[in-house]
């Protein structure tokens, strides 16, 4: 099977694991993190991937040294002036997903510029969570749904959630060697197939991209079905 997922969602882990191997500060590892989101986007368009989404800064990342917070938001500012023009070029639609109250105007300034100078492209959407938790998630879509005065079920809540733009990740990779998710995707990776690579982010190229396609490829994706189900539903299709 050579199936390519719809959508990959990847926690980018390892970046100040990389710089201390170096001797190097941690916002050097930052930095090259971003040169290989870049490859990654290009990559995942080029194998028809869909939507792409990243997990960027989590709300549990202030708590890092201040250094390296000040750091990291001076590299996201410095990286949405520089990478907008290209992924623009590139036909990569920008959707930020987290949340936004807290951030400075000049931050929340190049998101919003972001998002509106890639709002007609399609080739591919590519989702930055920054400032973005699992869980916050969850509560801010209860809430919007408890202001609405409407019932709360799978479907008000899925459709409140700050990813109901795209479809839920069939694949979520986190690099770093972690097994863990870490407060990213909880609601929408409750069926996707997960794969952890040994790679540091800013080790991740394209053939460990492939490694984990070729994985997911593997996989019997059942959603609570059985083979035989699978298997008597792909007959009846083969017939129509």
């Amino acid at each position: 099977m050579n199936q390519v997922p719809h959508h990959i969602a990847v926690v980018m882990d390892g970046n100040g694991r990389w710089a201390a191997k170096r001797c190097l500060p941690r916002v050097a590892g930052h930095k090259q993190g971003v040169v290989s989101l870049r490859r990654c986007v290009k990559a995942c368009a080029q194998r028809g991937v869909g939507v792409l989404t990243v997990f960027a800064f989590s709300s549990e990342n202030w708590s890092r040294p201040i250094e390296e917070v000040s750091g990291l938001m001076s590299l996201f500012a410095m990286a949405l002036a520089r990478e907008v023009p290209r992924l623009q070029a590139d036909g990569v639609r920008m959707h930020f997903v987290g949340e936004r109250l807290g951030l400075s105007e000049r931050l929340v300034a190049g998101i919003e510029g972001a998002e509106r100078a890639t709002a007609s492209n399609s080739r591919l959407i590519l989702n930055i969570c920054f400032n973005y938790g699992g869980r916050w998630d969850i509560v801010q879509a209860a809430k919007k749904v408890a202001a609405q005065g409407i019932a709360m079920n799978e479907t008000t809540l899925n459709a409140a959630m700050a990813m109901a733009h795209v479809a839920d990740p069939d694949l979520v990779i986190r690099t770093g060697a972690e097994l863990r998710i870490s407060n990213f995707l909880l609601w929408q990776s409750a069926y996707s197939e997960l794969y952890f690579s040994e790679r540091l982010w800013p080790e991740f190229d394209e053939a460990e991209l492939d490694l984990a396609i070729q994985s997911f490829g593997r996989r019997e994706r059942r959603f609570g079905k059985t083979s035989d189900q699978l298997s008597t539903h792909a007959d009846l299709s083969a017939l129509d």
